[in-house]
């Protein structure tokens, strides 16, 4: 978004401030497909940021729901469940029948322990279902099932009438920036495949893959060309999308991108030799990957000064949130000469779990507004600010 556009959404809706580019995220979403193989789907993984699904439906091929509040949240968009890829660790018994006995298919559930596997195979011949299941196999942490135990359910499980047993569900962490690995990982994992079919007899038809594709916030230089690394990429998936359906489960590097947080400097001040900027957002609101008490300089600037503008200046500022603890720190010593109490600072790809994994609750702070440009450049207000204090004061039951 160009700095007029930025400075519009800050005059008009204030500060602290979520916007979202609808342009971005489509282009987004096109280069990812460009350059990934062409019958890979796009499965986004709503946690990451659940204000712009509106705009994601229509362009990926599935949604991750990872609780019943997600769900009820793509109820509430009129989302159709058959986008829906019913996930997460713990999953609700009540949500799952009240899917189940809908009749409207959903596009999988996901098995992450035996129990889920009653939990949802009941919950099938309880109301006469055949629900489509993806095995979640683990990668070492307590999400999903050991190996042993995957082919034990596809063994005893395979010819079930109420389980649609479609393939395997897999991630193992986020920021990934090693072709070495994702290729060791795509390896054993495919290796594990053809084992299972060779020792059960059954097909595999949907391998679901999460490869943390990794999002440089700092300008870190580990990938020099992202486009060349998906070309690495979509090279390591081809001998498998040849087999079975690949579908790649994103939510960070989908979302990074489209997303700029606005705060005002609502103070300035110089301590003990060092300038100080008080905003009116903080941490709370901020999520980079990695970002505590400000050890990089994340991408920022502030609205109206070019980005070449403060090079060699020596004007630099600690910028600090609202909160009252020293790890409040967004940047350490900005360069921003001219900075004063009014000036916005943007805080560029912060699409992704900024509004919805920070501390929100903390100090009790209002929730900023939350916009989104749509392709036409117009600004929609989609969440006012909300407050919190309301969440934080006990009440007498009596």
């Amino acid at each position: 978004m160009t700095d007029n556009e930025l400075t519009r959404c800050a005059t008009t809706f204030g500060t602290p401030l979520y916007v979202y580019d609808e342009r971005e995220l489509r282009a987004r979403v096109a280069f990812l497909r460009e350059h990934l193989p062409e019958h890979v789907e796009l499965c986004y993984a709503m946690k990451a940021n659940t204000f712009v699904v509106p705009e994601l439906e229509q362009i990926v091929d599935g949604l991750e729901v990872c609780s019943p509040g997600e769900e009820s949240i793509c109820a509430e968009l009129g989302i159709s469940q058959d986008k829906l890829v019913i996930s997460g660790v713990h999953k609700d018994a009540d949500l799952i029948d009240a899917l189940v006995s809908s009749g409207a298919p959903v596009r999988a559930y996901t098995v992450e322990s035996l129990s889920q596997l009653e939990m949802i195979t009941s919950s099938a011949v309880r109301h006469g279902a055949r629900v489509p299941v993806l095995l979640r196999l683990t990668s070492g942490s307590q999400f999903g099932m050991d190996a042993s135990v995957v082919e034990d359910v596809v063994r005893d499980h395979a010819a079930d009438p109420a389980l649609d047993i479609l393939g395997i569900q897999y991630f193992s962490g986020t920021q990934k920036d090693s072709i070495k690995r994702l290729s060791r990982e795509l390896t054993k994992l495919d290796a594990f495949v053809h084992g299972l079919e060779e020792e059960t007899g059954f097909s595999i038809r949907v391998l679901e893959f999460g490869p943390g594709l990794p999002v440089d916030y700092y300008d870190a230089g580990k990938i020099a060309d992202e486009a060349a690394f998906l070309d690495e990429f979509a090279d390591l998936l081809r001998p498998i999308t040849s087999q079975r359906r690949v579908v790649l489960e994103l939510g960070r590097s989908v979302v990074a991108s489209c997303g700029t947080y606005l705060t005002s400097v609502v103070d300035t001040k110089t301590n003990v030799g060092s300038n100080y900027a008080i905003v009116d957002g903080g941490m709370h609101q901020l999520v980079y990957y990695a970002h505590a008490m400000a050890l990089r300089l994340p991408p920022v600037h502030v609205l109206g000064q070019a980005a070449d503008a403060a090079a060699g200046e020596t004007d630099e500022w600690n910028i600090c949130g609202s909160l009252c603890t020293t790890s409040d720190i967004l940047a350490k010593r900005m360069p921003a000469p001219g900075l004063g109490v009014g000036s916005v600072l943007a805080f560029e790809k912060a699409g992704a779990y900024c509004s919805t994994e920070g501390m929100l609750m903390f100090l009790s702070r209002d929730l900023p507004k939350i916009v989104v440009v749509d392709e036409k450049g117009e600004p929609h207000l989609v969440r006012d600010g909300l407050r919190t204090d309301v969440m934080n004061t006990p009440r007498s039951l009596s």
